[in-house]
């Protein structure tokens, strides 16, 4: 989620930044640009001051000779154009030059030049020219009238380098890239700072709800910071997997009192029955089936009270050789599965994993036992140990009938069995009490196909302790 928040709010506040910086620079590009056409409209007021009072192009033998103040005019601008370099000249109304600077500056044809002497032709000063921004080598050309008696009579132009001004421009531009940039730079560290406090009891939550999910039902989120709807939030979870743990102590301990406290009448009864058989007639049929479905019937009130015990286990785990533990367990059933017909052999390696040995050795039983129940006589049953990265594996293969992908789907629900094997011992609680121990030691379990027929039965185990505050685990609830 942070990763779609951020640059949601990065792009917002880049947005911002931009709305504000762009007319910025243009206000101030536009505010350099002012102040060179503000002082060279006073240099040419003063220019056109000086050549109002020049006396008119001589005519007929005078023609080429120049008065004082026209003398006066050209060491004016001649001065001007060495102190400032920029060129400026007073030209006639038939482009003729009054005086000009340097001597061979000349009006053009078209262009911005131009466009000011007609301008200003019209006796109005240039105001406004085109803005010249930095990238632009272009030049700065403003126009004033000289007007005599109402009439103007020439007109006063220069034509001022804009490198200076572009470079102030520029300069300027920097600078509010640099502010403009910590501002970013300060915009992001909010963000970070306020993405974290937003999305912290999200993260918070969301490890719970996943730890609570896997089975340890004890987890809770932690007090931590965030808005106050996700602090309500997170303080409503708690009250929900609260009551939620509390709903599945009472159906666990329902379970096992129930199963516990059937099995006396149960016994009794079966007491009961072996004394009646002692009347009847020895091979009775009837006797033999009632005999049968009470022993069974007990089975499965020791299964049901073995499930609840196993569902509210505290695993303790430890280091532990889970190659060794799984060799012992092949051990130990080798002579069942020999008074059956069936091979069981284990490729089991010193192989270490986070397990609770006792509950490991359980789940090991119910697998490997139903794995030899259901393996017809001349088959055999592998148990292979393996690991892989932080996993470690034990696979129970069989070469039995196997199952069928929809019966596949259902192996280790509660009391599930298979249509082809209701008539084989067993209460269908097995494989759900190896879920259920597995799981509480952050384990798992699953089912595949073994071709060419048979059931793969995979056993995984952390390799590293997944218990909160472990060695390499997460605290639980912390931000």
């Amino acid at each position: 989620m942070r990763t779609r928040l951020l640059p949601l709010l990065i792009v917002l506040m880049a947005a911002v930044l931009l709305a504000l910086g762009v007319p910025l620079a243009v206000s101030l590009a536009a505010a350099q640009q002012q102040r060179v056409v503000v002082d060279r409209i006073d240099d040419t007021a003063r220019f056109a001051a000086l050549a109002q009072f020049v006396t008119d192009r001589p005519s007929g033998p005078f023609a080429g000779t120049v008065d004082e103040r026209g003398e006066t005019l050209r060491k004016e601008l001649a001065m001007y154009y060495s102190v400032y370099g920029i060129r400026a000249g007073v030209y006639y109304r038939d482009d003729v030059p009054m005086a000009n600077a340097p001597n061979d500056w000349y009006l053009p044809e078209q262009g911005e030049g131009r466009d000011a002497f007609n301008e200003a032709l019209l006796g109005r000063r240039s105001h406004d020219p085109e803005q010249v921004w930095p990238w632009q080598r272009s030049r700065l050309v403003v126009a004033s009238p000289v007007i005599r008696d109402g009439d103007v009579i020439a007109v006063v132009v220069t034509d001022s380098p804009t490198g200076d001004m572009r470079s102030r421009t520029l300069h300027g531009w920097l600078l509010i890239v640099a502010g403009e940039s910590a501002a970013m730079l300060l915009a992001v560290g909010a963000a970070l700072r306020l993405t974290g406090w937003v999305l912290r009891p999200v993260r918070v939550l969301d490890a719970t709800t996943h730890d609570i999910a896997t089975g340890r039902l004890k987890s809770r989120v932690a007090p931590a910071g965030g808005p106050p709807e996700l602090r309500r939030l997170a303080r409503s979870f708690n009250e929900m997997a609260d009551n939620v743990e509390e709903v599945l102590e009472r159906q666990r301990a329902f379970v096992a009192d129930a199963s516990h406290q059937l099995r006396n009448p149960l016994a009794a009864l079966l007491l009961r029955i072996e004394l009646l058989a002692l009347e009847l007639p020895e091979g009775n049929e009837e006797i033999a089936s009632v005999r049968t479905e009470g022993k069974r019937l007990a089975q499965v009130l020791d299964d049901l009270l073995d499930l609840a015990t196993a569902e509210h286990t505290e695993v303790e785990l430890r280091l532990t050789d889970i190659g060794a533990l799984a060799a012992e367990r092949v051990a130990a059933w080798g002579p069942a599965a020999a008074a059956q017909g069936v091979r069981l052999t284990g490729d089991c390696p010193p192989t270490t994993a986070w397990v609770d040995p006792v509950t490991l050795s359980s789940a090991l039983d119910a697998v490997i036992d139903n794995a030899v129940k259901f393996t017809p006589a001349g088959e055999r049953v592998e148990v292979a140990v393996a690991a892989s990265g932080e996993r470690a594996t034990i696979v129970v293969t069989d070469g039995g009938p196997g199952l069928g992908d929809e019966e596949l789907a259902r192996v280790g629900d509660r009391f599930w069995r298979s249509a082809a094997h209701q008539n084989i011992k067993g209460s269908g609680l097995g494989l759900s009490i190896s879920r259920a121990l597995l799981t509480a030691g952050g384990g798992s379990i699953s089912y595949r196909h073994h071709r060419p027929h048979g059931l793969k039965v995979t056993v995984t185990v952390p390799r590293s302790d997944v218990r909160p505050g472990g060695p390499t685990g997460e605290p639980i609830g912390l931000p």
